[in-house]
């Protein structure tokens, strides 16, 4: 039997494990390369559960953190970054107001 991919009484929200990348750069790829249905089923998904993230992050040290919490912490990053492409741009590729597929990480 493998180890569960989040905390205990969040089992619901494995199925958007997929979400959890590690960077935002990782986050922001996943986001434009998903549909607009993707991202609402997403958000919808996690919208309901987010008070008791919050509450499980928020009493969980980041220099303790186990993976379990760690995916948890990976999810609520991406649904704060999916939020405004759901709540008020309505698209996938912009966030924050600019297009993100304009960013460059790093020098060329």
């Amino acid at each position: 039997m493998s180890e569960p991919l989040l905390p205990p009484g969040f089992e619901d929200l494995a199925p958007w494990c997929d979400w959890a990348r590690a960077n935002m750069t990782e986050r922001s790829d996943r986001r434009i390369n998903s549909s607009m249905e993707e991202i609402e089923a997403f958000y919808d998904a996690m919208l309901p559960r987010l008070d008791a993230v919050l509450e499980h992050l928020a009493a969980t040290p980041l220099d303790t953190m186990d993976a379990q919490s760690e995916m948890l912490m990976n999810l609520s990053l991406a649904m704060a970054e999916i939020a405004p492409a759901v709540e008020q741009f309505f698209e996938p590729t912009v966030s924050y107001g600019y297009d993100v597929t304009r960013y460059k990480q790093g020098p060329e």
